[in-house]
């Protein structure tokens, strides 16, 4: 593979599979809608210091129903 595959639940380039190494625990499962959910909506408030906790939580709910891993899950629901 190139690299041009994505990650289905964070959207990262991977070499290949369905998931990245961030986002599955130490079995290869993708981790909860919760922990994923915290720890994007953490990497969206180190990235721009000057989001509120509520802005990084809408920034991250909006991109997590872009990804096949999360689009139809229940938390996402408009």
């Amino acid at each position: 593979m190139s690299g041009t595959e994505k990650c289905q639940s964070c959207g990262m380039p991977i070499e290949s599979g369905t998931y990245c190494a961030y986002c599955v625990d130490a079995q290869g499962n993708l981790q909860s809608f919760e922990e994923r959910f915290e720890r994007m909506v953490q990497w969206a408030a180190s990235r721009e210091p000057s989001l509120t906790r509520d802005a990084a939580e809408q920034r991250t709910r909006d991109y997590m129903r872009t990804l096949p891993a999360w689009r139809d899950h229940p938390k996402l629901k408009m």
